[in-house]
């Protein structure tokens, strides 16, 4: 049979963007605008970061806070997208942004707090554009795709942000957020945390596609991929994106490659799905030791100055724990009441037997 001849109407291209590679050295041409006093605070967020989220991790395993989703080896990622927002933009996490939460300045008690169970740490203080913690796999795209449209509506230049992982691009709320957001021109960043595992489902059967980024072609969204584990790369590529949109060029994917060096959950064993070789390959692309040796490279790094930054963030993460614990617990019968705005049957049900049980325990039900 004669090949009917046949016309590319669309090519596709991906871009991939690195600036600091894992030995510390920088691509000068296309190092962001940040001042060194600028990178050394991004450095001080990221030594913070991980600081907290190693008490977090302690605070678990004694039984002090409940099930904890460490953020180690995403720090780059974390960090450097959050530091390019501005006070004004939205941010709609899932439920591993606690860097970004840091960067954003919330209350590092009520960081404490909400991996304590406690909701009352969820109730957003006047004026705030930090949405609370997704559980439910990408249902949080969806919220974004509106916040991001009513910015528009209003005529603001404020634009939103969205974290994800990439498990979350399996999901049917995530195609169809970015649909809706390609449609309406939304001031919006999605932004996939491709940390290589899906609690234990590798990146390598998670989607046929070669990245993440190139699902945003179908939708008529920008797509780019990015080191996540170069801080700088993370940082200048959500800049770029976060001008796109406010100059109403439309939404943005970033698929941040980056790894998550521990467990999905204190209550999950990667050990048991992936080998030593692969986390130890991605140990040697540690954010924050490649930052530190682009400092020795231009010769500002000193081990004074990397002793006096721990002893700052430690004491900041001693006191933030200190002050939650002497936040007394919520009565057992208030943890149902913001659910809805009328308690439903079956969830009044279950608050009379909760009640219940604590009564007959002698302790206060209310």
């Amino acid at each position: 049979m004669k090949k009917i001849p046949r016309k590319i109407i669309k090519s596709v291209e991906v871009e991939n963007l690195q600036i600091l590679d894992k030995d510390g050295n920088v691509d000068k041409d296309l190092m962001p605008d940040l001042s060194e006093e600028k990178i050394k605070e991004i450095y001080h967020l990221m030594v913070l970061v991980r600081t907290f989220d190693e008490k977090l991790f302690k605070l678990q395993r004694s039984g002090k806070i409940g099930t904890y989703a460490e953020v180690r080896g995403e720090e780059a990622s974390e960090v450097g997208s959050a530091y390019a927002l501005e006070k004004t933009d939205w941010m709609i996490p899932s439920f591993r942004e606690t860097g970004v939460y840091v960067v954003r300045g919330v209350d590092r008690a009520k960081i404490v707090q909400a991996w304590n169970g406690d909701v009352r740490a969820f109730k957003a203080d006047k004026g705030t554009t930090n949405l609370p913690v997704a559980i439910p796999v990408s249902s949080q795209n969806l919220h974004a795709v509106g916040i991001a449209w009513a910015e528009k509506l209003r005529g603001t230049k404020n634009a939103a942000i969205v974290y994800f992982g990439d498990g979350a691009t399996s999901e049917g709320d995530f195609l169809e957020a970015m649909n809706f957001a390609g449609v309406y021109n939304v001031p919006l960043i999605f932004f996939c945390q491709n940390n290589q595992w899906a609690i234990s489902t590798s990146r390598k059967i998670q989607t046929a596609s070669d990245t993440i980024a190139q699902k945003g072609v179908a939708m008529g969204i920008k797509g780019i991929q990015v080191d996540g584990n170069d801080v700088l790369a993370v940082y200048a590529a959500t800049k770029e994106a976060l001008d796109r949109a406010r100059k109403g060029e439309g939404p943005t994917l970033i698929e941040s490659v980056t790894y998550r060096m521990g467990d999905h959950t204190t209550s999950d064993d990667a050990s048991k799905y992936r080998t030593e070789e692969e986390v130890a390959f991605w140990k040697e692309r540690d954010p924050l030791t490649r930052l530190e040796k682009y400092f020795k490279k231009i010769g500002t790094w000193t081990d004074e100055y990397g002793a006096q930054v721990k002893q700052e963030v430690t004491a900041e993460v001693d006191d933030a724990v200190e002050r939650e614990m002497k936040i007394e617990p919520e009565e057992p019968g208030k943890m149902f009441d913001n659910v809805f705005s009328e308690l439903i049957p079956d969830l009044a049900e279950q608050k009379e037997e909760l009640l219940q049980e604590v009564k007959e325990r002698g302790g206060d039900a209310q």
